[in-house]
C-alpha cells in the first residue's frame, strides 16, 4: 500500500494514523528513518517496546524516590525469590 503525504512550508510531514498503527507508534514513542540509496528511506519503530532499548528510561521521571545500591540489591533480591 502506497501513502502520499504533503510537505509543509516548514519542511515537515504529518504520518497518517493508520501508518503509525502499522508501525505501533503511540504518543510520544520514537520513529528511526534510514536514509537508503536512490532517495529512499525506511521508517519504523526507534525501540520496540520488547527490546531493552524501549525499557531503559521507561520510568524516567515518574518518582521522586532515591535508593541506596544497597536497597536496589535487597528490591532486587526479593523480587528474584518471588517476594512483594
Amino acid at each position: 500500500m502506497t501513502s502520499t503525504l504533503i510537505v509543509t512550508k516548514k519542511g515537515q510531514i504529518t504520518l497518517k494514523r493508520d501508518l503509525l498503527h502499522h508501525l505501533g507508534i503511540t504518543p510520544g514513542e520514537r520513529i528511526s528513518i534510514d536514509q537508503l540509496p536512490d532517495g529512499e528511506l525506511r521508517i519504523r519503530a526507534a525501540h520496540p517496546p520488547d527490546s531493552i532499548e524501549g525499557f531503559i528510561g521507561l520510568l524516567k521521571g515518574k518518582s521522586d524516590a532515591v535508593l541506596s545500591v544497597e536497597e536496589m540489591s535487597e528490591i532486587a533480591s526479593k523480587g528474584w525469590a518471588g517476594e512483594k
